[in-house]
């Protein structure tokens, strides 16, 4: 049995979250307007808990978003590396959704203003946790007895 350390076990809720995130996105009733939910494109008119715009594409993103960080929480550099540069990805598609028109064939994923929001909530974050000092970030190897 192997202990995980702080920054792991951050990256695997992290990741769990994005997992549950990409199947709730396929949800009628926790998306409404499901039947409007499209492909991709920024026609989409179904939302996540009624607030973010979701496609096909936008919840396959998020459904491989947490199968990576559940994967990369298996060491905590795989963990730091999914952290900072999930957090890195998130921080370059707030400002992407910032400057493109929403409705416009340039929102692909697609997003909204909450969207844009939550996304630079989870970059800071994010970095933040992948950053941080955390004692006890060299966890030992658990006896198995």
């Amino acid at each position: 049995m192997v202990r995980r350390a702080p920054r792991q076990l951050i990256a695997l809720g992290v990741g769990a979250v994005f997992l549950l995130v990409g199947i709730l996105g396929f949800i009628p009733g926790i998306t409404t307007n499901y039947e409007q939910l499209s492909g991709a494109g920024h026609d989409s008119g179904a939302l996540l808990l009624g607030v973010f715009q979701v496609s096909v594409l936008h919840n396959i993103v998020h459904l491989a978003f947490g199968v990576a960080g559940i994967l990369l929480a298996r060491t905590v550099s795989g963990a730091r590396a999914f952290l900072v540069g999930g957090g890195v990805i998130y921080l370059v598609l707030w400002l992407y959704g910032l400057l493109i028109d929403h409705g416009s064939a340039a929102n692909f994923v697609p997003v909204n203003t909450a969207d844009n929001w939550l996304h630079l909530g989870l970059a800071v974050g994010m970095i933040a946790l992948g950053l941080i000092p955390l004692s006890g970030s060299k966890a030992p190897i658990a006896d198995s007895r």
